[in-house]
C-alpha cells in the first residue's frame, strides 16, 4: 500500500520557522514530482512548492519565494519544506502530494497525505 505521511506542523509565532516532512511508504519519492499544497478554511487548495524528479528543480508560488525551501533526502525517502519568516496568512493545512505529472493542479498528483496543520499566530 502506498502511503504518504506529513509531519512537523504546529503553532508558531509570526516570524518563526517550521520544517514539514513528507515520508512515503510503499514507493520511492525520488521517482515522482513532489508538491506541497495548502488549504486554509474557506479557501481552495493551492500549490506552494514543487520539487521535480529526477533533477530536483524547485518551484515556488510568489508568496513563498525567499521564505520557503523544498528539498529531498532520497536516503530517507523524505521531502522537506523548510518555512521561515512565517506569516499569519501561511496558516493552513499543508499536504504533500506525489505524482508523475508536474504542475500546480491537484489532479496531477496521485498520492496524498492526510495533511498537517500549520498555525501562525501570536
Amino acid at each position: 500500500e502506498q502511503l504518504v505521511v506529513e509531519s512537523g506542523g504546529g503553532l508558531v509565532q509570526p516570524g518563526g520557522s517550521l520544517r514539514l516532512s513528507c515520508v512515503a511508504s510503499g514507493f520511492t519519492l525520488d521517482r515522482y514530482h513532489i508538491a506541497w499544497f495548502r488549504q486554509a478554511p474557506g479557501k481552495e487548495r493551492e500549490g506552494v512548492s514543487i520539487i521535480s524528479s529526477p533533477d530536483s528543480r524547485t518551484y515556488y508560488i510568489d508568496s513563498a519565494k525567499g521564505r520557503f525551501t523544498i528539498s529531498r533526502d532520497n536516503a530517507k525517502n523524505t521531502v522537506y519544506l523548510q518555512m521561515n519568516a512565517l506569516k499569519p496568512e501561511d496558516s493552513a493545512v499543508y499536504y504533500c502530494a506525489a505524482g508523475g505529472l508536474m504542475g500546480w493542479a491537484i489532479d496531477e498528483y496521485d498520492y496524498w497525505g492526510q495533511g498537517t496543520q500549520v498555525t501562525v499566530s501570536s
